[in-house]
């Protein structure tokens, strides 16, 4: 079967990007010149263009679109004003992860749902399971492009182009008529990088414009990043990837998601679940942690307290801006408080970390 391609896929071939499988996406790990490590540098340092089209998004509109989405998700969206964003894990009856997702409020009865790439389809049909009489869903996930424009000098590079006050869009705000080059879109000051910036969402056959646009305003204070940088810049900024940190066999409560569920809402889809979890205290959960010993914690690996197995990594690596070999872990709650130390099974081989707190990186807010 024939790889799915972005609207940007020729960016990515005259920016030489290294192509690889992605979901069933054809898009680039990273590029040639600079490598990962360098790109996931750049935005810390500057700003980084990423092309994140392949995302979902769901309209939801009707005089119950309201009612509809707060009992999709776990958090709470009525303090929500007009062009205000939340995130929010979805869940199943039983608590386990649907996904977690973005819900951009333009009115009462009007929202606008992004979800992740691997899921969209899934996350759609979940959405169409739970719908009722006054809220209709349009999947329009063919109908946007999106990139990502992060960093520290993503807003001084964007506004270059813009016809608004960026500065006037709070973080998790967004407003919805930007002109970027004289280009209609969507513009949010969200990312997934731990760092400032915005997500950009454009009709499909003027992204390339955009994307050209901004790279040309930025000159070097803007690169391309690839799949391999966003990556790295979502782990060492401890941000949850769906697959690693939640998923369908474990629940926001686990991954220490705690403020985003709302059990004190009336109801939603997974409350009852998530209420006797709560009350009886999850049996394991998510703690971040630091090598002690030499070697990389990858994803999966065992977990080990005195030779027995008390879980699992979920996501681990090299964090480039921390130079340190950090992970997270789902394991029993018994051993997730800072300072217990356990081991990570590397090549068959016990070697030892230490749990803590404020170990992943946290950019200085200004």
């Amino acid at each position: 079967m024939s790889l799915q391609r972005t609207p940007l896929y020729p960016i990515h071939l005259k920016y030489h990007g290294k192509m690889i499988d992605f979901g069933g996406w054809e898009l680039p790990v990273e590029y040639e010149g600079s490598g990962i490590i360098a790109e996931h540098h750049h935005v810390r340092r500057q700003a980084g263009l990423f092309d994140v089209s392949h995302m979902g998004e769901v309209d939801v509109r009707g005089a119950k679109a309201a009612a509809f989405v707060q009992n999709l998700v776990v958090n709470d969206i009525s303090p929500l004003a007009e062009g205000q964003i939340c995130y929010s894990p979805m869940c199943y009856p039983d608590g386990g992860c649907v996904d977690d997702l973005l819900v951009y409020k333009y009115a009462p009865d009007h929202f606008f749902i992004v979800v992740n790439a691997a899921n969209a389809d899934k996350d759609f049909a979940w959405m169409q399971e739970q719908s009722f009489p006054g809220a209709t869903l349009a999947n329009l996930s063919s109908s946007y492009a999106e990139l990502a424009l992060q960093g520290p000098e993503a807003e001084a590079v964007l506004q270059r182009l813009c016809d608004a006050d960026l500065s006037a869009i709070k973080y998790y705000w967004f407003n919805p008529q930007v002109q970027i080059a004289g280009i209609d879109c969507i513009v949010s000051r969200t990312g997934y990088t731990g760092e400032d910036g915005f997500e950009i969402f454009i009709a499909p056959d003027r992204a390339c414009e955009v994307w050209e646009a901004i790279m040309a305003a930025g000159g070097g204070q803007v690169l391309p990043i690839g799949l391999g940088a966003r990556d790295s810049l979502r782990f060492e900024a401890k941000l949850p990837l769906y697959g690693h940190e939640i998923d369908r066999d474990i629940t926001p409560l686990e991954a220490r998601l705690d403020r985003f569920v709302k059990l004190s809402k009336p109801s939603f889809i997974g409350k009852e679940a998530l209420v006797r979890q709560s009350a009886a205290g999850p049996q394991r959960l998510l703690a971040e942690f630091a090598m002690i010993g030499r070697g990389i914690p990858r994803p999966h690996y065992e977990i080990q307290k005195d030779g027995q197995v008390i879980g699992w990594v979920t996501s681990g690596g090299y964090a480039p801006t921390l130079d340190k070999n950090i992970g997270l872990a789902l394991i029993r709650h018994e051993f997730a408080t800072a300072g217990e130390q356990f081991d990570v099974i590397i090549r068959n081989k016990p070697v030892r970390a230490q749990a803590g707190a404020g170990i992943f990186y946290k950019r200085l807010k200004k």
